[in-house]
């Protein structure tokens, strides 16, 4: 008996201590949280209202204006698959999702170019890198998979780049991303989103009527042409786009270890409170033993 309560003290002991790591790794995540939540809380407005004149634009061009050749609809032969996932763990189901959001969006839309060898997936974040590189069906580019040790658009824009020169050089003809959007401390979801070509938000005309269709685009003056402020613009865009990606994940990231380590800090305690019940029925046993044994050996002499 007296070793399972020895047993019971040292199994308190050990999750005692784990519960002291789990909450002070809790207060790092909230600390970090802050900072990346402010971050992505002034990225994103100006992010979207980039995105959103730039459909506008692409929107207002006739059939017969040149298009940019970010926006060039082409046969998918190549796929490119930009992966943002976390460098550590310990952040519940978080990097899963992203990555089971890479692997439904390649097997639902580009199955006949993942059984040809064509489809490639570009890392950024460690935990998805160690993922698909288990799995030799991909192409996986790992150049990047350290990015989230320097998130300022000055360490982002060289990579959103060299993405952009692989679309124009016809190297991939559709570039999509897996990120985690932060929603808030406790929501964080994985999207999908097409990156390349650039969408336009046209409205097909026999849907609508053609008053519909005029009042949904905007009336714009361009100054310069809008070939050139496209040239211009896209770019930039695609580049914000890219770091917002990256800020939404850092800080859904943050979110998700800081959820996942309050959970495991009550369960930790739930664990304690558990073991302290099964301690003392054993203390109890073991002193309710030594009073029987006690009182059988003095009525023995006595007798």
């Amino acid at each position: 008996m007296g070793a399972n309560l020895k047993e019971v003290r040292d199994r308190i002991k050990s999750v005692k201590s784990t519960q002291q790591i789990t909450r002070a790794m809790k207060m790092v995540s909230a600390a970090k949280l802050r900072r990346a939540q402010m971050a992505i809380q002034q990225m994103r407005p100006y992010a979207n209202k980039m995105n959103e004149m730039l459909t506008n634009i692409l929107s207002n061009m006739e059939a017969g204006d040149a298009s940019s050749k970010y926006s060039v609809e082409r046969e998918v032969k190549k796929v490119l698959m930009v992966c943002i996932t976390s460098n550590r763990g310990l952040c519940g189901g978080f990097n899963a999702n992203i990555i089971k959001g890479v692997v439904n969006t390649v097997d639902e839309k580009y199955a006949t170019q993942l059984a040809a060898g064509k489809v490639t997936i570009l890392c950024i974040g460690k935990k998805g890198l160690d993922y698909f590189n288990r799995r030799k069906q991909y192409h996986v580019i790992d150049k990047y998979a350290n990015l989230f040790a320097d998130l300022s658009f000055d360490h982002i824009a060289p990579v959103a780049n060299e993405i952009m020169h692989s679309f124009e050089e016809k190297h991939y003809d559709v570039m999509e991303i897996s990120y985690g959007r932060f929603k808030n401390a406790a929501v964080q979801f994985a999207e999908v989103e097409r990156y390349l070509p650039v969408e336009t938000s046209v409205v097909e005309k026999s849907s609508v009527d053609s008053a519909t269709e005029k009042s949904s685009k905007a009336d714009y003056i361009f100054e310069p042409s809008k070939e050139e402020l496209l040239e211009q613009l896209i770019p930039s865009i695609l580049q914000n786009q890219l770091q917002k990606c990256c800020l939404d994940t850092n800080a859904s990231e943050h979110g998700a270890r800081m959820t996942a380590m309050d959970k495991a800090t009550e369960n930790a305690e739930d664990i304690v409170k558990e073991l302290k019940i099964s301690y003392n029925k054993a203390r109890q046993e073991a002193i309710t033993k030594e009073l029987s044994e006690i009182v059988g050996g003095a009525a023995a002499l006595e007798g």
